[in-house]
């Protein structure tokens, strides 16, 4: 079971997005997918029009089923009272959500891990349950310093676990009409060649999609937003 968490300091960059259309491609592609929702805001539940609160539920009792093949484990505000939890914790608090989820050890293929952006208690849960990260990077000056940042504080947790890899780089809002768009990829293809995925080019179906309830493959199958999460999904299962 692959353990992959779509992670990034900063906010505004398809982190959501990227784990929603992946999830629903490794679903279509016949894999069982859980998708772990663990921003307050509950974006992804919403993205899949699903807005039910997990509460205080076990989570094999919280999850639902999303799509064929694809279940979440909602987020929402239940979770500040996860993170209430982890913080009353005199030690491992850490570790609190790889405790929970350690029951579903086996359940599925790909557990994909949506965080929010900033870096607090829940992030470093996410991280300390993961083994793989896919960081979405759109394409602006700033998150690039956002990337290098998260890399800094990732090697801190890597101290304490050696088997979590920042697998994937994925360059989001590929826009060919600005030129800085492309400058900054070469940058990006710079330092992180091996981890570099192909762009998810800018596109207006995948907002779209996202405020329909729907993912990219069941909204526009023709479009280059789809076009591009197939791309990425089949990179990460032949990875696999």
């Amino acid at each position: 079971m692959r353990k992959l968490a779509i992670s990034l300091s900063k906010g505004g960059v398809g982190k959501t997005t990227s784990a929603v259309n992946l999830a629903a491609g490794l679903a279509r592609m016949g894999y069982r997918v859980l998708l772990v929702d663990s921003d307050t805001q509950a974006q992804a539940g919403s993205m899949l029009g699903i807005r039910l609160e997990s509460g205080q539920l076990p989570p094999e009792e919280a999850i639902l089923q999303a799509r064929e093949r694809l279940w979440l484990l909602t987020g929402g505000s239940s979770l500040a009272g996860l993170k209430r939890l982890i913080s009353q914790k005199e030690y491992g608090g850490e570790r609190t959500l790889a405790d929970a989820l350690a029951r579903l050890d086996g359940q599925y293929d790909y557990v994909l891990l949506d965080s929010a952006p900033g870096w607090d208690s829940l992030t470093v849960n996410v991280l300390f349950y993961a083994t793989e990260i896919l960081a979405p990077v759109s394409l602006e000056a700033m998150t690039i310093q956002g990337l290098l940042h998260f890399v800094q504080r990732l090697q801190a947790i890597q101290q304490h676990r050696q088997e979590l890899q920042l697998r994937y780089v994925l360059p989001t809002f590929l826009d060919r009409r600005v030129k800085k768009s492309g400058e900054i990829l070469k940058q990006l293809q710079a330092h992180f060649s091996r981890q570099l995925c192909q762009p998810i080019r800018y596109n207006v179906r995948l907002s779209e999609a996202a405020g329909l309830a729907k993912t990219i493959f069941e909204y526009a199958p023709d479009s280059p937003g789809a076009q591009d999460y197939q791309a990425l999904t089949e990179r990460i299962a032949h990875d696999g």
